[in-house]
């Protein structure tokens, strides 16, 4: 992938048979970069919420923050950004930390198909 570093995470859609197409290749040696991948398109869109992506959005590149500073950078109120952390959290989204909570990228690649249904 040209133009992505270590740093880069994909979001996308993978079922089982993907990731172990990329397990497979990881463990032959090829770098398969970060990925945090949702089963279905619907999941990734009740997980990662307008709400939720702008909290990644102030969160990339930012380095650990604590709770209360991603609040003030999203300009919301902390119990729900707590809320929201929480979740991010509880899929692997986020990372929570002894100082706090930290997306550990500098960059966000989003990456799906959506093709056609059969009639």
């Amino acid at each position: 992938m040209e133009g992505f570093n270590m740093n880069t995470v994909t979001l996308g859609v993978a079922g089982r048979d993907a990731f172990s197409k990329r397990f497979a290749a990881a463990m032959r040696g090829q770098a398969q970069g970060q990925f945090i991948s949702f089963e279905t398109p619907e999941l990734l869109f009740q997980t990662l919420t307008q709400l939720r992506w702008n909290i990644l959005k102030a969160m990339t590149g930012a380095g650990v923050l604590s709770i209360r500073e991603v609040a003030r950078r999203v300009e919301r109120d902390v119990k729900r950004v707590h809320e929201d952390v929480g979740a991010l959290l509880a899929v692997g989204v986020l990372e929570r930390t002894e100082e706090g909570v930290v997306f550990p990228y500098d960059a966000i690649h989003v990456d799906f198909t959506l093709q056609a249904q059969a009639a």
